[in-house]
């Protein structure tokens, strides 16, 4: 594991199209393994799968591995509550709206309805 003092000093992502996994490793200090154990443990983790079973990773699956090595490495989160909190900014960025949220908006809308109507 890195010394907390490291954690903060990560290098510049490139402007590539894929990377390797040995480039994300050295991007995100993090090692390969690792790597690919936490493909195993975060579904929205999918790197692209080419010849010879070999990973590429995009731009964002970079960004979501330095996510997630902050999560567990910083924050101290466990992987269970990483996975949870990662799920979540992933539904808030899709748009899905919690019950409340719902409701409130569908009154707002009711309410923009009538006055359409008169």
């Amino acid at each position: 594991m890195l010394e907390p003092s490291n954690n903060g000093e990560l290098p510049p992502i490139p402007s590539k199209r894929y990377f390797t996994i040995g480039e994300v490793s050295d991007l995100c200090l993090v090692k390969p393994h690792v790597l690919r154990y936490w493909e195993q443990e975060f579904p929205t983790l999918a790197p692209v799968k080419r010849r010879g079973n070999r990973r590429y990773y995009q731009h964002a699956d970079v960004v979501l591995i330095r996510q997630i090595r902050s999560l567990l490495y910083e924050q101290g989160y466990t992987i269970g509550g990483a996975r949870q909190r990662i799920s979540e900014s992933s539904d808030k960025q899709l748009g899905v709206m919690t019950p409340d949220e719902l409701s409130s908006l569908i009154v707002e809308l009711e309410e923009i309805l009538d006055l359409l109507e008169a």
